[in-house]
């Protein structure tokens, strides 16, 4: 197997190599969310010829160092962690939050210690994706840039009707938390210290306090890798696909409700869901309660190649989040030439467009409205093979403008005009 990293002098870099210490709480090799977007910033990164100094969390250790050797990934690991009696507060409701807080906090006086020893150029914060929650590195005494970050998406508040009770509550909640973001004196230093803060979309941006908005970009946090691409091929069934955690935000519950009306134009249609969450009872019983539990297969985590599979035999990828800053699989799908249906909310109605699948629009509609068009949109790419054989041909070519090198290349590029200004 040739080594991921004889291809830096073929991808070509930056002209300013920089030693950078990457703070990046979760960061795993071979995972999805949080973790892969720590772990891909790092091997950009890497492939751009900067020496990379990875701050990460202690019990990331074993699979970063099994994955480092495999692949002489260029990387310095610095782990530090939190006393382990610190982490059973992690299972209490809102521990999280509070530890990764100590974990920043804490993190910072380790990483000044560090730069003692390694004298960084600059300190990067990439995870967590949020501009909710503070980091201290800004007081390191070199550039600090932040992000990129998300979490200043919402649900737009007709959409909300159809939620459970809990799900409207903690809709609620996270209006507040947004809100108390835009005057946290911690966000503030935060956001005051960086030379260039990068938010994943333009609501998030909108919701970073407006003295601050010269230092902001928009770029995603996420991306993809030319080997996740495959070769277009032909659906075996006339089935939809889905793959998250299965909870009341990632809108599954309005393909669910919108569902029967494909049915009654494409009988033979499926839904299949790949995921696990908190909310699959609630999905499970509205499935039961439009009559439609037979046709949905309810799938649990798969392997990476059994996704990629997936992807392969399958009309169209639904996915009708309601506030996703990324979407991941949402790229994935695009890489493996399969056309995506979403809202035109977030990351996903960033990354998908009309050449690649079909972007519902919210403004002004309310959960029916939106059902419908979802429905609409399945049942054309179910019956239009134009159409879908017309989308199909472009996934790739707009999912490979979404790409973890070009992310990097972005910011950085943005940095270095900072530098000279």
């Amino acid at each position: 197997m040739i080594h991921f990293f004889k291809t830096i002098a073929a991808i070509g870099g930056l002209s300013l190599h920089m030693k950078i210490l990457l703070s990046a709480y979760a960061c795993e090799p071979n995972k999805g969310s949080e973790p892969a977007v720590g772990w891909n910033w790092m091997l950009s990164l890497c492939r751009e010829g900067h020496a990379v100094f990875l701050l990460t969390r202690r019990n990331n250790a074993t699979a970063i160092e099994a994955e480092r050797e495999r692949q002489n990934i260029p990387v310095t690991p610095l782990y530090y962690d939190l006393p382990s009696w610190c982490r059973r507060w992690k299972r209490l409701p809102g521990g999280l939050f509070v530890y990764y807080l100590l974990w920043q906090l804490g993190a910072y006086f380790y990483a000044r210690k560090m730069h003692r020893i390694y004298k960084f150029d600059l300190v990067h914060h990439v995870t967590f994706v949020t501009f909710r929650q503070p980091s201290f590195m800004g007081w390191l005494g070199i550039p600090f840039i932040l992000g990129p970050v998300g979490g200043g998406e919402t649900s737009p508040l007709p959409l909300r009707t159809g939620l459970s009770r809990k799900g409207r509550i903690l809709e609620r909640l996270r209006d507040l938390a947004i809100f108390w973001a835009r005057i946290d004196p911690l966000m503030h230093l935060t956001f005051s210290r960086a030379v260039l803060i990068a938010c994943t979309t333009q609501e998030t941006r909108q919701h970073v306090p407006r003295r601050y908005h010269h230092k902001c970009i928009i770029l995603p946090a996420i991306g993809i890798t030319v080997q996740e691409s495959t070769l277009p091929s032909q659906p075996s069934r006339k089935s939809f696909l889905f793959i998250g955690r299965l909870l009341y935000w990632k809108g599954i519950h309005l393909a669910l409700r919108a569902f029967p009306d494909v049915l009654r134009q494409v009988p033979d249609a499926r839904l299949r869901i790949i995921g696990e969450g908190e909310d699959s009872a609630w999905l499970k019983n509205i499935a039961s309660q439009y009559g439609i539990s037979s046709l949905i297969d309810w799938l649990p985590w798969q392997p990476h190649e059994n996704i990629a599979r997936e992807y392969a035999d399958n009309i169209a990828f639904v996915f009708p989040s309601l506030h996703d800053s990324g979407g991941l699989v949402v790229l994935e799908s695009l890489a493996a030439s399969l056309p995506v249906i979403c809202l035109d909310l977030g990351g996903p109605g960033t990354f998908v467009d009309d050449t690649c699948g079909i972007v519902i629009q919210t403004a002004g509609q309310d959960d029916s409205l939106v059902q419908k068009a979802l429905a609409s949109a399945m049942v054309r790419l179910a019956t239009d093979s134009g159409l879908r054989n017309s989308l199909v041909a472009h996934c790739r070519e707009r999912a490979g403008r979404f790409t973890w090198d070009e992310n990097v290349r972005t910011l950085y590029s943005f940095y270095r005009t900072i530098q000279k200004t």
